[in-house]
């Protein structure tokens, strides 16, 4: 990970994360054959934007409350292959795709949070760091039981 010089560089990035990632998930939705499919991918692309909205509150001065507790990891990402993203992604590969982009997730605000003293910075992105794992719950639940059951 890189060298910061400040704490609004550090914000700005994980600011430029988030955007991206609505971005991916605008574009996962565009892709979906399935109305209920592209809602989902919606759906997420908005609590990005959420996300966006929570550190550019803290930029501000604002204090992120801390998260209750750690969210639990099936793995199931772990054991999948990557897939890439084309005109004729399925609603599989598209979930595939989104446990693994929310696993790197958590891991950036885990990292950030290890990268800075500030432990109030800290406290949000290990908040931000759960928000993401819950993320990529839903979306192991959701291949649990529409993929895996049907295999």
């Amino acid at each position: 990970m890189q060298q910061w010089k400040s704490a609004d560089e550090i914000l700005d990035f994980a600011i430029g994360q988030e955007e991206q990632a609505f971005e991916f998930y605008t574009g996962l939705s565009d892709r979906m054959d399935r109305p209920w499919m592209s809602k989902i991918f919606k759906d997420f692309a908005k609590e990005e934007m959420g996300h966006k909205r929570k550190l550019l509150d803290i930029k501000a001065g604002k204090r992120l409350i801390p998260a209750e507790r750690k969210v639990l990891d099936l793995k199931i990402s772990d054991y999948l292959v990557d897939v890439e993203t084309g005109p004729g992604m399925d609603y599989q590969e598209a979930l595939v795709l989104a446990m693994k982009k929310e696993k790197k997730a958590f891991k950036m605000y885990t990292d950030l949070a290890a990268a800075i003293d500030d432990e109030n910075l800290q406290a949000a992105f290990l908040a931000l760091a759960q928000e993401e794992a819950k993320h990529k719950l839903r979306f192991e639940i959701e291949y649990d039981d529409f993929i895996m059951t049907d295999n």
